[in-house]
């Protein structure tokens, strides 16, 4: 049967540089991969709530606006209207300012931080603008970097050492954004390069059901929503028992 058109994304808003701004942020993705920041904070021996703060600033500048909006100026994933020009600016302000942060926690925490500055650095708009022929753009690298990376970045950032609480809380937020993407990657497909869906799903009691795009998209889309808020208030209780 034909697909209705469906929003880009689940929590895409309405048109309007209001909701073209926020749908650009991606609320509830954002907030997951800022979570994996304050994971890795709260497994460090000690949790400085300063460094928190400034980390998930980065991080925020960084993947929250930074790199949705070279993603959205690479290829229009999220349809909006904002101007090529705008989304540049966006970019380049974002990214700017979360190495400027970042600059600040070398000289005032750790000169080791060093490398993950670089690499968050040259990570990012490789793998937004599909560089080096789109090698970057992958499950595992998104992983990586949006999952692992931010992990072991909260806790060097804290702990100011490598350790195996570090390298397992980086393991455990690897793993569950490869479980995101298995999710978002089908939605993803469904919402924005499904024309028509035809199909009927015959149950055991010889009735049957026609398959349709929202109803294939409703469990994807279900979890993706439930995940994202389950991340985000464990990272809370975790961080508020260690202050």
């Amino acid at each position: 049967m034909p697909a209705r058109p469906e929003r880009p994304a689940f929590y895409a808003l309405g048109r309007g540089r209001a909701g073209d701004l926020l749908t650009l942020l991606h609320p509830p993705y954002t907030a997951w991969h800022l979570s994996y920041f304050a994971l890795g904070a709260a497994a460090a021996p000690h949790l400085h709530v300063d460094r928190l703060l400034w980390g998930l600033a980065a991080f925020g500048l960084a993947v929250g606006i930074a790199a949705h909006a070279l993603d959205e100026l690479h290829d229009r994933p999220l349809r909006t209207g904002l101007s090529d020009r705008t989304l540049l600016v966006l970019a380049v302000s974002s990214l700017l300012g979360a190495l400027a942060i970042g600059i600040g926690g070398i000289l005032t925490v750790t000169v080791w931080l060093t490398p993950f500055v670089v690499a968050g650095a040259v990570f990012l708009p490789a793998y937004n603008l599909e560089l080096i022929g789109g090698r970057l753009h992958s499950d595992l690298w998104f992983a990586v970097g949006w999952g692992a990376f931010p992990a072991f970045t909260g806790y060097f950032a804290n702990a100011e050492r490598v350790a195996l609480p570090g390298l397992l809380i980086a393991v455990g937020c690897l793993a569950m954004s490869v479980a995101q993407r298995r999710l978002s990657s089908p939605a993803r497909d469904l919402r924005r390069r499904t024309r028509s869906i035809s199909g009927v799903r015959t149950l055991p009691d010889g009735r049957s059901e026609d398959l349709s795009l929202s109803g294939l998209l409703a469990p994807l889309d279900g979890a993706l929503a439930a995940l994202s808020l389950a991340i985000v208030v464990t990272a809370c209780a975790l961080v508020a028992a260690r202050l």
